[in-house]
């Protein structure tokens, strides 16, 4: 079965639910969910959204410098600009489609501080800012009549064709469909699970770069990857539980194995250096002390303040047999955020006329080689706005019929080797994580060249195990053979 529409979305976080809400009412529009709807990275950002609103001691020009600073004056400085003003009106937008961002007592928003910011200028709802916002674009997106959400649908594939492009999808049911639009917006989130242990939902495997790279589409700096320093220190588990940025913002102080704070022998700016510098630190006191035990303190503030300001962070440290309020808790640096991408313009499409990137998959430059706090959901806002605005203002010029590309699922074939996955992760955890190992970069790019070429070539049964264990491969190899150059 075949079905045509204007536009198709791949992801349904805040880049892509935005999108589909500024696109034009008259356009059809398709929604990709490779899982639950509820399952995205925007909806585990905790800290909240960065933006000059309203705010009579900030300004954009402070906020720029603070972006240009966190990322090594390696930013697109002419996009960084559009960030941050226009942040004011995506802000105000996602306020009228009732998000719900906390207040003080007089009724002006509170303003938190997060590292590598100069003024308080994050809104947050609380410690589930990306959650609150998620939930309110997609509630919003339910309502509108020319888009259709396919949930738990996974697209095994893309190929470009005369009249745009077309997809093949792995339906519920087990049964493929090819999906055909004039326009497409890849907003298919990051690549943690490219890495052993991440801050990542599961599906952060880097399906759109894929895609994207193997249609031609320039990637830039994939490389550069984000260690978030305070994850919570529990490796029975892949998916490692963030413990916010706000928390130091909010006076919390890092301690080594010695519970001795460490971060004045390295930075500053202590523990409200931006993240790369914070993990940096991290990582050289653990060669100094030969130990990876490390901790997060904020047990000298007020109880009651920690838990109404953390609820979520505060909860999920209980289960996990830690008070936030009474004790350090244990933490340590993971693959958190992606800096590259799919290589963007200003309208956020990529070097294919018509294919667009949005949010975490995109490479805008915004970010630089290191993200500033809670600039990522501003970014998913700003620039998913400006693909919907450029398609709309090519909507009238897109021909009337779709052109469909031929795929094969291969259902015969036999089914992948088992341990891809796994040994390619094993492979970037070693060679690209925090402090690069070029040595080890080296060695594992031959192994997962190996493998890239063993996927492309075997005729396998194309299932989701076949097109994540691709994504993930793919993004390593192109993630390891930059780091050569």
């Amino acid at each position: 079965m075949s079905r045509n529409y204007d536009v198709i979305i791949a992801g349904c976080g805040a880049a892509g639910l935005y999108a589909a809400i500024n696109l034009p009412s008259d356009m059809k529009i398709l929604i990709l969910c490779k899982r639950e709807l509820s399952l995205c990275n925007s909806s585990l950002a905790q800290g909240g959204i960065a933006g000059v609103y309203n705010s009579p001691e900030d300004n954009i020009q402070y906020h720029q410098n603070d972006t240009l600073i966190a990322g090594g004056f390696k930013n697109n400085v002419d996009a960084v600009h559009t960030l941050v003003s226009e942040a004011a009106q995506d802000i105000e937008h996602i306020i009228e489609l009732g998000v719900d961002f906390d207040k003080n007592p007089d009724g002006s928003y509170h303003r938190t501080l997060e590292g590598g910011h100069s003024h308080h200028r994050i809104f947050h709802h609380a410690d589930s800012t990306g959650a609150e916002i998620a939930s309110k674009l997609l509630a919003y997106v339910q309502t509108l009549g020319n888009v259709e959400i396919m949930e738990n649908t996974i697209m095994c594939g893309v190929k470009q064709t005369g009249t745009g492009y077309s997809a093949f999808l792995k339906m519920p049911d087990d049964s493929y469909e090819t999906c055909n639009c004039h326009f497409m917006i890849l907003a298919t989130g990051g690549i943690g699970r490219v890495y052993e242990f991440t801050t990542n939902s599961a599906i952060a495997t880097g399906d759109g770069i894929t895609f994207a790279y193997e249609m031609g589409a320039k990637i830039k700096n994939l490389s550069y990857v984000q260690f978030h320093p305070t994850a919570f220190n529990n490796r029975a588990t892949r998916e490692c539980f963030l413990i916010s940025e706000a928390v130091r913002g909010e006076g919390a102080y890092l301690l080594n194995c010695k519970k001795e704070r460490f971060m004045q022998n390295y930075d500053e700016r202590l523990e409200l250096a931006p993240r790369d510098v914070v993990s940096h630190a991290i990582v050289l006191e653990s060669r100094k002390q030969n130990s990876t035990d490390f901790y997060l303190d904020i047990s000298y503030k007020d109880s009651e303040f920690l838990k109404k300001r953390f609820p979520m962070i505060y909860k999920n440290l209980m289960d996990q047999g830690f008070d936030l309020t009474k004790e350090p808790v244990p933490i340590y640096p993971c693959q958190h955020y992606l800096m590259g991408g799919i290589d963007v313009d200003r309208n956020s499409e990529t070097s294919l006329r018509n294919l667009f990137a949005c949010g975490e998959c995109s490479h805008t430059g915004v970010h630089g080689s290191n993200r500033l706090a809670s600039n990522s959901l501003l970014e998913a806002l700003v620039f998913s706005r400006h693909a919907a605005n450029c398609i709309a203002s090519r909507a009238g010029s897109a021909p009337e019929n779709f052109e469909e590309a031929e795929f094969n699922a291969h259902t015969d074939s036999k089914h992948i080797p088992k341990g891809y996955r796994t040994e390619t992760r094993r492979i970037m955890q070693r060679s690209h994580f925090v402090i690069p190992d070029k040595k080890a970069a080296a060695e594992g790019f031959k192994r997962v060249e190996e493998m890239r070429d063993d996927l492309l070539s075997g005729g396998y049964y194309v299932d989701a195990d076949y097109v994540l264990a691709k994504s993930i491969v793919t993004v390593a190899y192109i993630i390891l053979k930059e780091v050569m150059q």
